[in-house]
């Protein structure tokens, strides 16, 4: 396995033990050093913020400046270049929908942990050749959540996915349930009201049941 293309374990270790990832689309930066507080006051010490708008990029910069105990990241990453202008804005990992030969040669150059998104067996066992074993899988409800994860496990096991899309409250300990499943992704946790409203407040409440969630789940 390669050294340079191996950014799972570095991702493992940026994503310790809460193995919820709080995926965010942040409208004005201002509101990216206060949400990052409210998820760190509730036990999240990461957060994705994704290159849907324009304020994006000093979303990422403020956190990293600001709160560098927070391990911020960049997702929705599709060009190489938004790799390069997430890292120098102070990104820790970059995340993607999918996948493309450009973009994880990017990644690899730039020695960014980078977390591609996979939707089928066989783009997993392609990414696992090349040294990830760690994917995301996107978008996880409509591909088959749970049952298409757990009918992976058996023969794919050196696999593991973080799970993205369709997940909430109500499934998130189905999720982290499964044996192959090391980390989940959502937007439950700071969506567009609630950061509107900039109520910190529930984003923290929401990020403490999270993080309670992930200590309780049992895979099987």
């Amino acid at each position: 396995m390669s050294e340079l293309a191996n950014h799972s374990a570095a991702l493992r270790r940026l994503l310790g033990t809460t193995r919820v990832v709080p995926v965010v689309t942040l409208e004005r930066a201002e509101h990216a050093v206060p949400l990052a507080r409210a998820l760190m006051a509730g036990g999240l010490r990461l957060v994705e913020v994704t290159l849907r708008s324009p304020a994006a990029l000093d979303a990422i910069a403020e956190i990293a400046r600001d709160l560098p105990e927070v391990a911020v990241g960049a997702g929705s990453l599709r060009a190489p270049s938004q790799i390069v202008e997430a890292q120098a804005a102070g990104a820790r990992f970059g995340v993607s929908p999918g996948h493309t030969a450009a973009l994880l040669e990017a990644a690899e150059i730039t020695d960014l942990p980078y977390l591609p998104g996979v939707a089928s067996a066989s783009e997993a066992m392609a990414l696992f050749e090349r040294g990830y074993d760690l994917v995301k899988l996107f978008p996880a409800g409509p591909l088959g959540g749970t049952g298409l994860l757990r009918s992976l496990a058996a023969p794919l096991p050196e696999i593991a996915f973080c799970p993205t899309g369709g997940i909430g409250p109500d499934n998130l300990a189905d999720y982290l349930a499964c044996p192959n499943v090391a980390c989940v992704g959502g937007s439950w946790l700071a969506p567009p009201d609630l950061l509107a409203a900039e109520n910190w407040a529930e984003i923290e409440t929401r990020a403490r049941a999270a993080v309670a969630a992930g200590k309780a789940a049992t895979r099987s």
